[in-house]
């Protein structure tokens, strides 16, 4: 395949789950691909598995001086840019009464406020037309306990969906959001849910499972890809149907 051929395309959060799936699906479909990552470590993981081609820049997500220096990496290595994957974020779950004010901040600074300063500090670069798509979640709607922030935040993103649609398409920049449910991502470890609770997760889920990385991947090529031009201030739910319920 190669829908995406020839096209530049930046992925925040591109060494791990969703991020990195997606990376390697773009670049299968013909993409020149950047990739953001929170750490070394983290981004020598992500060369394995993507190979030398890609241009890896080491960047925290909720800094905004930082997007500032992405946005210069980028021009440096790719001139331009035709895609952005909004999708470096963090999933912080606990009660109402746990939060305080420095966890709070750093919720809405990784999912808010640097991706927000990030399509900023692009503007000058994307191409006409060019494809930004916001990775959401479905927590957003359905009201899960312990989510407050996190669902707070991504509610943040998807307002974005629409005012920057409006404000970015006579710019040829169409903005769009794909709105996951659980997927099967290292996430899950990374909150302390063990293998009985992603079953309990999953027996929530009308489709019986959780998503894949893949599954997800495939529709931010859609979106990113020149199949949907008419596409514009569009949120699509991937969740197995949990949302429905």
């Amino acid at each position: 395949m190669s829908r995406l051929e020839g096209k530049r395309a930046l992925i925040t959060g591109g060494t791990s789950g969703i991020g990195l799936e997606t990376a390697r699906q773009f670049i299968a479909e013909g993409a020149r691909v950047a990739v953001t990552g929170s750490s070394a470590k983290s981004i020598e993981e992500a060369r394995k598995v993507l190979g030398p081609d890609v241009v890896y820049i080491q960047s925290d997500a909720g800094d905004v001086a930082a997007q500032k220096k992405v946005a210069e990496e980028i021009k440096q290595a790719f001139g331009g840019l035709d895609a952005l994957f909004v999708n470096a974020g963090i999933g912080d779950f606990k009660p109402v009464d746990a939060w305080d004010e420095t966890s709070f901040d750093r919720s809405f600074a990784i999912n808010v406020k640097g991706p927000y300063f990030l399509i900023q500090a692009l503007l000058p670069l994307f191409a006409n037309p060019a494809s930004i798509v916001l990775n959401t979640s479905i927590n957003a709607h359905i009201g899960m306990p312990m989510s407050s922030i996190y669902a707070a935040t991504k509610g943040a993103l998807q307002t974005l969906i629409r005012t920057l649609s409006g404000e970015l398409l006579s710019r040829g920049i169409r903005v769009n959001a794909i709105s996951p449910g659980p997927i099967a991502t290292p996430l899950h470890g990374k909150i302390g849910m063990d293998e009985a609770g992603i079953k309990q997760l999953e027996a929530q889920i009308p489709a019986g499972r959780r998503g894949d990385p893949s599954e997800i991947a495939k529709t931010v090529i859609f979106f990113a890809s020149d199949e949907a031009p008419f596409i514009i201030g569009s949120e699509l739910t991937i969740d197995g149907g949990m949302s429905t319920l």
